[in-house]
């Protein structure tokens, strides 16, 4: 009877090994395929955050260790008339940029929407401003906005107009920037939009053309609700976009004129590898981490109270 008993043991224990090799196989399986990416995100991107969060503490520069100063670096930011500037002009470039990429993102993809002659070359022309490189971008608009050679104030003289200061100039460089901005970004909205609205139901839009249906109001009750989602995506998106602004800077004003045109991202690299106050930077770099991730949450649950209320 007993050795009855071991049989039976025996047969329900080894049922119960081989899920756990096979799982530990599918484990093994599993960590060869995402093992080579979660070393580059640990190597490229946690380590470096916790590496300037001890950073933010001291007042390194990048060349000796540094000693500890605790929160001075954090509290130096109150009294920083060059933080504040960028801050004005980094929050003047995402109140100036998202709406307006949202708006004309939306309304070119409606209009490239429709089957007519050469249709894939209009859609290009908008996509290709986001995927050239950003240099050859703002080198290019550089010359178009220079003050003294520039193609823009050759066509105000043309037209009998003052000419202008556009990067030149301490209260024209940011929006001029920003306009620069908005073209070699808001091709993405306009693709993004575009394939939101190509998966609306047909029948749908067709249904609202029978029963009479204007073109602003199928636009207004069927298009805008049906892209909401894309239209929070792109926000965030976009918020994410503007507060990283730093390329075109480099390429066109590098700040100027007067600190006019600096924005957060751009001053921790100037405190970073210009001024050689790493320390100082990377407490400029997470306070716009905070920042960005507070935003990016009351966004969020904004956008979602008001689709939960509708």
């Amino acid at each position: 009877m007993s050795n009855v008993q071991a049989l039976s043991r025996a047969e329900t224990a080894a049922p119960k090994r081989r899920p756990d090799r096979r799982k530990l196989a599918d484990n093994v399986t599993g960590w060869s395929f995402a093992g080579p990416a979660t070393v580059i995100i640990l190597g490229f991107s946690l380590i470096p955050m916790a590496w300037a969060l001890m950073l933010s503490f001291t007042d390194s520069d990048l060349m000796t260790p540094g000693r500890n100063v605790g929160l001075d670096n954090y509290r130096a930011l109150f009294q920083d008339p060059v933080f504040y500037q960028a801050l004005r002009n980094t929050g003047l470039l995402v109140v100036l940029y998202i709406p307006a990429s949202l708006i004309a993102g939306l309304l070119v993809a409606v209009l490239l929407n429709r089957k007519v002659r050469g249709i894939g070359f209009y859609r290009a022309c908008f996509l290709v401003p986001y995927i050239a490189s950003a240099t050859s971008a703002g080198l290019l608009m550089g010359y178009i906005f220079d003050r003294d050679f520039g193609l823009m104030n050759g066509l105000f003289v043309k037209l009998g107009l003052p000419v202008q200061g556009l990067l030149s100039s301490p209260s024209q460089a940011m929006f001029v920037l920003t306009l620069i901005f908005f073209w070699t970004r808001f091709g993405f909205s306009v693709v993004i939009y575009l394939a939101a609205i190509q998966e609306i139901s047909k029948e749908v839009l067709e249904a609202a053309a029978i029963d009479g249906a204007s073109r602003w109001a199928t636009f207004w009750h069927i298009i805008v609700p049906s892209v909401r989602s894309m239209t929070i995506f792109l926000g965030v998106w976009g918020l994410i976009d503007a507060l990283q602004f730093f390329d075109l800077i480099v390429t066109t004003t590098k700040g100027g004129p007067a600190n006019s045109t600096v924005t957060i991202v751009y001053y921790v690299w100037q405190l970073a590898f210009s001024f050689f106050t790493a320390g100082y930077g990377a407490a400029v770099a997470y306070v716009l981490f905070a920042g960005t991730l507070l935003l990016i949450i009351a966004g969020l649950l904004v956008a979602r109270r008001r689709g939960a209320m509708r």
